[in-house]
């Protein structure tokens, strides 16, 4: 069985900004997760990635703040959703 396509969006935000999602459920998890998803989150201002959620093999999930990295605790793509908003609304310059 392949992954699912749940979710593939994008907003623009603005003259020089927009936000991508995409989600996919697995059909199983891979090992070392707890959760059957795959997903990229990512807000772009001028051209930069400036916050992206995402979930890569060896690091888990994760989310990028400018150049931090930060764990992040994923519970549902719902969650997730809201998660990357509230960043997105409360983002400011570094």
């Amino acid at each position: 069985m392949r992954a699912t396509l749940l979710l593939r969006e994008r907003r623009v935000l603005g003259e020089r900004r927009f936000a991508e999602i995409v989600i996919w459920r697995l059909p199983a998890p891979v090992e070392g997760r707890a959760h059957a998803f795959k997903y990229r989150l990512a807000y772009v201002v001028d051209g930069v990635c400036v916050l992206r959620f995402d979930i890569e093999a060896g690091k888990g999930d994760h989310k990028h703040v400018g150049e931090r990295e930060e764990y992040y605790s994923f519970l549902t793509p719902e969650r997730l959703i809201e998660d990357f908003w509230y960043e997105i609304e409360n983002w400011r310059p570094e």
